[in-house]
């Protein structure tokens, strides 16, 4: 059974986030929590906090199963929010400042077992 965490109106752009998200997807949770743990880009912090509420949640559901075979399944990132600011520009002009931000979602689930041939 799988289980699912959100992270919604995080501050920063869905391109950045999609570059750590990408990494990770169709993982094992404990190789995907250790290269969040060692990446240097600043949204890998919130995105292993994500991933491992998603794993808690995923406990909650399923008392006594084993946790060690958990895959990241699926995991998303949408755009949200835009905050539009100005930012002054020569000659008296304002040039338009977007700062994005991004929903971004997990599901965890017990992989599948290999089917013998």
């Amino acid at each position: 059974m799988e289980a699912v965490a959100k992270l919604n109106n995080y501050p920063t752009s869905p391109r950045k986030m999609r570059l750590l998200v990408d990494l990770i997807r169709g993982m094992q949770v404990e190789k995907a929590l250790a290269i969040l743990e060692h990446n240097p880009k600043h949204p890998a912090v919130p995105l292993r906090k994500l991933v491992i509420s998603a794993i808690s949640n995923w406990k909650a559901k399923n008392e006594g199963a084993d946790e060690n075979t958990l895959i990241v399944k699926t995991i998303m990132v949408d755009g949200a929010r835009v905050i539009k600011r100005m930012r002054p520009a020569p000659q008296g002009r304002g040039y338009r400042v977007r700062k994005r931000s991004n929903h971004v979602t997990v599901i965890v689930d017990a992989a599948a077992p290999k089917a013998a041939k």
